[in-house]
């Protein structure tokens, strides 16, 4: 994690150092949200919009079998066999 000191310009801009901008992936027309508070003032990245809605997704992920009964979803899992198949394997 980066820190800086920063002076206001007469315009009341400020630049953000290189070292930050890049920690945290701030690129040429990133759009920044300013939010005041009593303690200051913070800055977030909006986050980028993909251009895909909800609705789109629906259907991404195939399933070939036929769908599980809500009785075989809600039974109890065994974790005991697949932590001792783990255990079993050569590390």
């Amino acid at each position: 994690m980066c820190t800086a000191t920063i002076t206001l310009s007469s315009k009341g801009q400020v630049l953000i150092p290189k070292e930050i901008r890049d920690e945290l992936h701030w690129h040429p027309g990133t759009q920044i949200t300013l939010v005041s508070s009593a303690s200051g003032v913070t800055l977030r990245a909006v986050p980028k919009k993909t251009g895909r809605r909800f609705s789109d997704l629906i259907g991404l992920l195939k399933h070939e079998r036929p769908p599980l009964p809500t009785a075989e979803l809600c039974k109890p899992v065994d974790y005991g066999a697949d932590w001792e198949s783990w255990e079993g394997q050569s590390r």
